[in-house]
């Protein structure tokens, strides 16, 4: 088995498949003949593979450089965070990748030997459907393409150890090279990072208006990819507004330098230390993303939330900050009771404020509010554009005007679900001609 003649690659998600091909290519003859069943379904999974990961061309190279940049060991993961390694550790990995390198040279036509089919031809030059299928963004996919073309083209060892190399030092290796986003798990106690695929492509240039917010988190976020000083942020205003599309295409805008985001709920602020030690010493940008923040009077998750920002023990690493949004500019909801009860509770004030400077706690505060009539008709005019609508600016304007009175108030939200009552209808209507 070729995986157990590796030293750095082993136990990588895909084993028994790699093992089983590269079986397939030591047999000859009658031995070849008789493996032939087994062939089929190892192109059958290798075609699976390509339909989920959205692949294409030569399946596999494809599934040998996915095995190369999903594998965390000691010299991938030393790659991401310094680029070349010195020491044995080189040794190590050029051993492995002299395998590698002799599996990439092989002919995958081959293995359909003289039965007549051209299973395995067709897999060299794979043809994707033309939707889009896959659990990888499409940039990242292609990626893991462009690095499969250049290690099947390398002369030796050293220039396949070298593109290697480069990838994990660009773009990382594992589950934070290969995704955006993630999201947390408590799984008996311990704490899982699992991705989360399919992202919305959403870019800074698809929100309409709020210009200086957009420039306010850009700059902040960029300050935090420079290694500059940079703040907790808290976007917070009218709902429908843009704030959590607005973190969507920051993602978007900078996940090639390096940028992830993990999204956190109220109830998983617990296991935030855990989290934060899972990320300190990853070649990455984590920004941990709260989305519609807020707490009844009666919940203390807040207390996590304060502690993991500022004031506890730890050093909060300089690879994460809190982007959170909501709907209120006081997170915690306050009543007016909560200044009435000096007879129950003799420093009541203490109280308050304790509730009061959660927000604090955050550097940086954009605020994002609902736009004007004039704001509005624009967003809907900018996205009738954007689609081609061909209604008249009075026609699109009046109905506009209709449906925001019907449907809740003037927000980009609105607008966004105008456009697109607008769109189902045309479609409609192009069905029924």
């Amino acid at each position: 088995m070729k995986s157990q003649e590796l030293i750095l690659y082993r136990n990588f998600e895909f084993r028994e498949l790699f093992d089983q091909i590269a079986a397939l290519i030591s047999k000859s003859g009658e031995e070849f003949q008789k493996a032939m069943p087994d062939s089929y379904a190892c192109a059958g999974r290798l075609t699976q593979i390509a339909s989920v990961y959205g692949f294409h061309g030569n399946l596999w190279h494809c599934f040998l450089t996915l095995c190369l940049v999903s594998h965390e060991n000691p010299y991938s993961t030393a790659c991401e965070i310094t680029g070349p390694v010195k020491g044995t550790l080189n040794e190590l990995a050029a051993h492995d990748f002299s395998i590698f390198r002799e599996l990439f040279q092989y002919d995958l036509s081959l293995l359909d030997g003289s039965s007549g089919l051209s299973i395995w031809t067709a897999l060299k030059s794979y043809e994707a459907p033309d939707e889009e299928n896959g659990v990888y963004d499409g940039e990242i996919r292609d990626q893991i393409l462009s690095l499969a073309a250049v290690l099947s083209s390398t002369l030796d060892v050293q220039e396949f150890k070298n593109a290697v190399t480069e990838f994990y030092r660009g773009f990382g290796v594992g589950t934070f090279a290969l995704n955006k986003a993630f999201r947390i798990e408590d799984e008996g106690g311990e704490l899982r990072i699992l991705p989360i695929t399919n992202i919305e492509p959403i870019r800074l240039s698809h929100i309409i208006g709020y210009e200086r917010q957009k420039q306010k988190l850009v700059e902040n976020t960029e300050a935090f990819l420079d290694g500059k000083a940079a703040n907790n942020v808290l976007l917070f205003g009218d709902s429908g507004t843009g704030k959590s599309s607005s973190i969507k295409a920051i993602l978007n805008e900078y996940y090639d330098r390096g940028l992830r985001i993990i999204e956190v709920y109220k109830h998983q602020f617990q296991m935030l230390s855990k989290l934060q030690e899972q990320l300190k010493d990853r070649n990455y940008k984590f920004i941990i993303y709260m989305d519609d923040l807020s707490f009844e009077d009666t919940e203390l998750e807040y207390k996590y939330l304060k502690a993991i920002i500022e004031g506890g023990l730890g050093i909060r690493p300089g690879n994460v900050l809190i982007y959170a949004t909501s709907n209120r500019r006081h997170l915690i909801r306050e009543k007016f009771s909560d200044k009435r009860q000096l007879d129950d509770e003799l420093h009541n004030n203490d109280t308050v404020q304790e509730k009061l400077s959660l927000v604090a706690r955050f550097g940086v505060t954009i605020y994002y509010g609902s736009p004007d009539k004039a704001e509005f008709l624009n967003i809907v005019k900018e996205l009738a554009d954007r689609y081609e609508l061909d209604l008249q600016p009075e026609e699109l304007y009046a109905k506009a005007n209709i449906w925001e009175l019907q449907h809740g108030g003037l927000s980009g939200r609105m607008a966004s679900q105008f456009i697109t009552h607008i769109l189902g209808k045309r479609e409609e209507s192009g069905r029924n001609l």
